[in-house]
């Protein structure tokens, strides 16, 4: 079986190396790049998971992310000293999937790792199970088999995080999940009050990538003070 590959961006050489060995010892392939323009080239279809650190000279970590965004879903885990919920919902907006705090654990490291990637190739955008079309309207459909989403016959660039939510939502049309609902259906965490903000961010970025015209079924409702659904 061909080992899944890391894309690992970090300006600190120590860093790289302990992540590095981390990770090859855990079974994958790890390809370093020494800041946010060579990961950008070097990043390809091979690539399973992107490590970003955050605070890097010349382009920070969130604008990597957005750059990545542009032509990739692969998921993004982001690595960075910044606590706050500002800088988080920072890293969400750029099209981050993960936040991890330094100092981490290597077992936490190595749990968020495996489990984004298992949704990737399980249950993200690398799937190749399920064979029916889940239509969110007329104009919007989801194709499990590929794993994209289609707007108008056009596919729209949506990463991991976001396209499991927008399934979540489009297989329960009319059912509504709260942001408790969401965070522990998609995340697979515990939630608390400041995973409100996450689940919204993501949900500002899928109704962007749609057009967000409240006229338009495929919109994603807002029921105040309930949660979201897919009408």
């Amino acid at each position: 079986m061909e080992r899944q590959k890391i894309l690992l961006a970090d300006d600190d050489p120590e860093i790289r190396e302990v992540l590095r060995l981390l990770l090859t010892s855990e079974g994958y392939q790890v390809e370093e790049a020494t800041n946010g323009r060579q990961l950008l080239n070097k990043l390809d279809d091979t690539v399973g998971l992107v490590i970003l650190d955050v605070m890097m000279p010349d382009m920070n970590g969130f604008g990597v992310c957005a750059e990545i965004r542009k032509c990739s879903a692969v998921p993004v885990l982001f690595l960075t000293a910044k606590s706050q919920d500002s800088d988080k919902t920072l890293g969400f907006s750029a099209g981050g999937d993960d936040y991890l705090v330094k100092p981490f654990s290597y077992s936490e490291l190595i749990s968020r790792v495996k489990a984004m990637l298992r949704r990737y190739y399980v249950y993200g955008a690398k799937q190749n199970g399920a064979d029916s079309v889940i239509r969110c309207c007329r104009t919007v459909e989801i194709d499990p088999h590929q794993c994209v989403v289609r707007q108008n016959g056009e596919e729209v660039a949506l990463t991991d995080t976001e396209y499991r939510i927008l399934v979540l939502l489009a297989s329960h049309r009319s059912k509504v999940f709260s942001a408790q609902n969401i965070y522990e259906s998609v995340w697979n965490e515990p939630y608390f009050y400041s995973s409100n903000n996450t689940v919204m961010v993501h949900i500002r970025n899928i109704r962007r990538k749609l057009g967000d015209d409240p006229q338009n079924c495929h919109t994603i409702r807002t029921v105040w003070g309930r949660g979201y659904r897919i009408e």
